[in-house]
């Protein structure tokens, strides 16, 4: 495997942190601010610097790229494959009457099957249900490969988040990479750090990803409880505390974090599906368990390779970083001290993180957490 790996910020313009050398027919994964996508200056620069027909766009809450994390930059990173090859595929949610199950399905159906080894997904963040999307792409032939990735950020603003191939991203879109052929060894992680605060509630009332009731009592209410005036002034202080849901008849809790919240009903909109009858526990945050739950990822990631990864791609939940502060770094050190200097590492900070359960193969949705993807050929 090759890589070229590139930063661009509209103060320094261009610096390239590995050899630019040609490739041949290389994935391009592009991780950049939300404005800067929005700018055609920077979409042409982008072609410019990286000629090649496999572009791939990812809306972001921060960049990662090598050891650094950036804020309102581009990272490019383009990875040519020498033993396996990869395809790309898209469908938009508003060719689907907004139905996230639907749109996974129709991305699945376009993969052909054979000699499929791993499944990378990408999608926007606000608009698509990140359980269904999971769930669309389980439900298919294509249901027993891994699949990593994440759902695309806004920084703090969310307004809008792009996710796009080849074209200018847009919102509301679905991006499905199969990697295929070879012998690729691809393995994976995913894990938090975030610790339990106060007693398990029950799901009384839900709707898909909105949470009206929790014991009876406006889902709010729990959040007023534990930050009083600061849930409806600023929705960071809501990163720092995400709930833990684990669903009737599913020993496994699933972190979800909480995007917007309703004042009027009292209800709250997570970044996955919330069953009723669900057992939920509130979560809180620490520096010292975000950057354990580094290593462990890490730690699971490698425990089972034969070779050491060539290229790291790194998802980690935008609450992890406005925690952690000005020692977001810290997660990404830790990461390297477990992996070693040979592998490129590129990744985002995301709205949500996909992938399964350590020792399992059925994609998950995740947040607050950090999910790794090692590869080599």
């Amino acid at each position: 495997m090759k890589t070229v790996q590139a930063l661009y910020t509209p103060q320094g313009g261009w610096n390239y942190t590995s050899e630019n050398q040609p490739l041949n027919n290389p994935l391009v994964l592009v991780f950049a601010n939300r404005l800067l996508l929005e700018d055609n200056n920077v979409l042409a620069q982008i072609h410019q610097q990286f000629p090649y027909n496999d572009i791939v766009y990812i809306s972001t809450a921060g960049e990662i790229l090598g050891d650094n994390v950036y804020d309102d930059s581009v990272t490019v990173t383009a990875l040519e494959f020498e033993k396996s090859t990869f395809t790309v595929v898209t469908e938009k949610l508003e060719q689907h009457n907004n139905d996230t199950f639907a749109m996974a399905k129709a991305l699945s159906a376009k993969l052909p099957e054979e000699d499929l080894k791993h499944l990378m997904v990408f999608a926007s963040g606000h608009y698509i249900n990140g359980s269904a999307l999971a769930a669309g792409i389980a439900e298919t032939a294509l249901g027993n490969i891994p699949v990593t990735g994440g759902l695309s950020g806004d920084d703090g603003r969310f307004e809008r988040t792009l996710t796009g191939y080849n074209t200018p991203p847009q919102e509301g879109t679905g991006v499905l990479i199969g990697i295929y052929g070879g012998n690729p060894e691809i393995t994976y992680a995913s894990f938090g750090g975030f610790q339990p605060l106060g007693p398990v509630r029950k799901v009384t009332r839900a709707e898909n990803n909105v949470l009206y009731e929790l014991d009876g009592k406006p889902a709010l209410d729990l959040y007023r409880t534990y930050l009083g005036d600061r849930v409806e002034q600023k929705m960071e202080s809501l990163l720092g505390f995400p709930l833990q849901i684990t669903a009737p008849g599913k020993t496994l809790g699933l972190v979800r974090t909480v995007l917007r919240i309703d004042t009027t009903d009292g209800s709250i909109v997570l970044a996955g599906d919330c069953p009723e009858g669900s057992n939920v526990q509130l979560l809180m945050a620490s520096m010292h368990g975000i950057a354990s739950g580094a290593t462990e990822a890490a730690r699971q990631a490698t425990e089972n390779r034969k070779n050491p990864a060539e290229a790291a791609i790194i998802v980690s939940c935008m609450g992890r970083k406005a925690i952690m502060g000005m020692r977001i770094d810290e997660e990404i050190e830790m990461i390297r001290e477990i992996i070693g200097e040979k592998a490129a590492f590129t990744g985002f900070y995301s709205y949500a993180e996909i992938a399964p359960f350590a020792g399992n193969h059925i994609c998950e949705v995740h947040n607050q957490t950090l999910t790794l993807t090692l590869i080599s050929e």
